[in-house]
């Protein structure tokens, strides 16, 4: 488990509010559009990753990969990010935040599980109660930066209506057997990367709220170790 402190950022204003994370989820082909999700299917085909069983998939992950990181470390110039909704429980409350999906790629095209296990999964260090986003989810807007090689590019964006929406994920989760109880916290699907999936130096990661006139962010760098053998 991992105990994080966020800020909760409502209509009523700012507080601060202390989660422990027992439990974290990768949810991965959440896709609504079965166009947009066979083409990040695709995407990561090209890669070698093995097509999912079925979808959604729902990877576990150590709890302690989730943080709000300024930098994380790699083995090796083989992983990316991926900007995806993250849902929070806290008691009887659900928050909502935006979190990167760092994956090794190389990893990934023998074990998909293995490789999300293997990169922190950054966050930003701010929330949102759902409740507040509820009445027009489909308003969200999820969008990524990549700097590669200086030089810094739109590397995802679209609406948050790519992905299953949260109730429809946690209906799924727990059709599985999951349960998303006190502490859990669930990222939930990503866009296809514009130009493709490439690695970068520096990731950033938002989700706004156009209606409310407010933006989540974090940025991280990344730092490739090297890979003696």
């Amino acid at each position: 488990m991992k105990t994080l402190t966020f800020e909760l950022d409502t209509r009523q204003g700012k507080s601060q509010r202390t989660v422990t994370i027992h439990q974290l989820i990768v949810a991965g082909w959440t896709g609504r559009d079965v166009e947009a999700m066979e083409a990040h299917i695709r995407e990561l085909e090209e890669l070698g990753v093995k097509r999912p069983p079925y979808t959604p998939v729902f990877y576990r992950v150590a709890a302690q990969r989730l943080g709000p990181a300024p930098e994380i470390q790699v083995s090796g110039e083989a992983s990316s990010g991926e900007a995806e909704f993250l849902l929070v429980r806290d008691g009887d409350e659900i928050l909502v935040g935006i979190a990167s999906d760092h994956t090794d790629r190389e990893a990934e095209t023998y074990g998909i599980t293995v490789s999300k296990q293997m990169c922190e999964k950054p966050c930003a260090p701010a929330l949102w109660p759902l409740a507040e986003v509820e009445g027009h989810w489909d308003r969200l807007v999820l969008r990524s930066y990549a700097t590669i090689d200086g030089e810094r590019v739109l590397y995802q964006e679209g609406p948050v209506t790519a992905m299953r929406s949260p109730a429809d994920l946690l209906e799924r989760f727990s059709g599985h057997g999951g349960d998303f109880g006190e502490g859990s916290a669930m990222l939930c699907g990503t866009l296809p990367a514009i130009g493709g999936i490439r690695p970068a130096e520096r990731f950033e990661i938002e989700l706004e709220d156009p209606v409310l006139g407010r933006t989540l962010r974090h940025v991280y760098a990344v730092a490739a170790l090297p890979v003696a053998g």
